[in-house]
């Protein structure tokens, strides 16, 4: 009885602190650990003729790692090993605000590489004007913003699950440092 009672008192002041929230932030995060893929300095391509997906090669990982659906680990399908694009804590990013797309990849299906069990390829959707983004690196140049297509998420979204972060003890946040911050 008490913990049907202190269940449904979270899951109320749950509700209630994400309120005046917008629809974005309602989203929980999860960490589990498992064998993921990493996106978050990944290049992109388009894939098959498609405006609205593109195909990511990102780095097979096993660990900690945090995303918004629960982990799946790796599953065999027709296609290859399946696995999850997850996040892992960055240590620097550069902000750009400008109207590129970019590529959303949390949660998204990845297909282990046969050959190089290392890589993973992620079929991500196209995303833009979701306010600014960012593209992980550990240098800034004119250019950072205005070539490629990254693997990305917008600033706050970052910010989001780095305050989920840390709450945990399995996977602690650095100190993100942006790279070209105003002075």
């Amino acid at each position: 009885m008490w913990m049907r009672i202190i269940a449904f008192s979270i899951a109320a002041l749950g509700c209630l602190a994400l309120a005046g929230c917008d629809e974005d932030s309602k989203d929980s995060f999860v960490l589990c650990e498992s064998t993921y893929a990493l996106c978050t300095t990944a290049a992109c391509t388009p894939a098959d003729g498609s405006t609205e997906t593109v195909s990511c090669a990102c780095d097979v990982k096993t660990g900690y790692s945090a995303g918004q659906k629960p982990c799946t680990g790796s599953v065999e399908t027709d296609k290859g090993t399946e696995i999850s694009s997850r996040y892992y804590p960055i240590k620097s990013y550069a902000a750009c605000n400008n109207d590129r797309p970019w590529a959303w990849c949390l949660d998204k299906p990845c297909i282990v590489d046969m050959d190089d069990p290392k890589k993973a390829s992620c079929a991500c959707t196209v995303d833009r004007n979701q306010g600014p983004y960012l593209v992980v690196t550990d240098t800034y140049t004119d250019t950072t913003c205005t070539t490629n297509l990254w693997s990305s998420a917008t600033v706050d979204g970052v910010n989001e699950i780095t305050d989920f972060l840390k709450t945990t003890k399995e996977l602690k946040p650095y100190d993100i440092k942006v790279l070209n911050a105003p002075n």
